[in-house]
C-alpha cells in the first residue's frame, strides 16, 4: 500500500494524477487530505472532493491521529506527499506530527520506508532549503514539481504524467508516463 498525503498547496493535480496512476496499475493506496486541500481541489481542478476519495482503495481523515496508518506496526510500502506545502514540510522536519498526514511521515521516516516529499512552493527561503536537507538526510526523498522537457511535452497533463513517473520510478513502480531520455 502506498498512501498519498494531498496537502493546500497549489498542484493538487499531481496528487489525483498519482492516485489514478496506482489504480490503473493495480497498487493499493490510502489517501489523507489536508481541510485546505479540500479547497484546492475544487478551486484548481474539475473534480470533486468525493472523486478524489473515489480514486483510493482507503481514506483517512486529517484529524484522525489514532488512524492505523499512524502506527509503525502498519505495515505501508511508502508514502507520497504531493503537492506539500511548506507548512507540513516544516512540521515533518522539525517532528511535529500533529495530524495525520505529519504523524504517518513520522512513522514512515522512523520505520525507513520510502517516503518522498513534492514541494510546489516557488521561489524558496533558506528555511525551507534547510528544511528539505534535514528531511533528506533523514531519508526522505525531496522531488520538487520541476517538469523535464527533455520529453518534448506537448500539454499540460505530459508535464503532470512527468512528475508522476518521476515519482513512481523512486518508489521503484514500473511505469512508462513519460518518455525516457535516450
Amino acid at each position: 500500500m502506498i498512501v498519498v498525503g494531498i496537502t493546500g498547496a497549489s498542484g493538487v493535480i499531481y496528487g489525483i494524477r498519482l492516485l489514478e496512476a496506482l489504480k490503473k496499475l493495480n497498487i493499493e493506496s490510502a489517501l489523507v487530505m489536508s481541510d485546505l486541500s479540500k479547497v484546492v481541489i475544487e478551486s484548481e481542478t474539475d473534480y470533486t472532493v468525493e472523486d478524489v476519495i473515489n480514486l483510493a482503495d482507503n481514506y483517512y481523515d486529517f484529524h484522525d491521529l489514532t488512524a492505523s496508518i499512524n502506527s509503525g506496526s502498519f505495515k505501508t510500502n511508502g508514502l507520497v506527499i504531493v503537492p506539500c506545502t511548506m507548512k507540513t514540510l516544516s512540521s515533518i522536519a522539525n517532528g511535529y506530527g500533529a495530524n495525520t498526514i505529519t504523524r504517518v511521515a513520522d512513522v514512515s521516516l522512523k520505520e525507513k520506508r520510502p517516503t518522498i516529499i513534492v514541494p510546489r512552493e516557488t521561489p524558496l527561503r533558506s528555511i525551507h532549503l534547510q528544511n528539505m536537507l534535514t528531511l533528506s538526510q533523514e531519508g526522505a526523498t525531496i522531488l520538487p514539481a520541476m517538469p523535464g522537457f527533455y520529453s518534448n511535452p506537448k500539454t499540460i497533463d505530459d508535464q503532470i504524467d512527468f512528475i508522476v513517473g518521476k515519482i513512481l520510478d523512486s518508489l521503484k513502480i514500473e511505469n512508462n508516463l513519460f518518455k525516457r531520455w535516450e
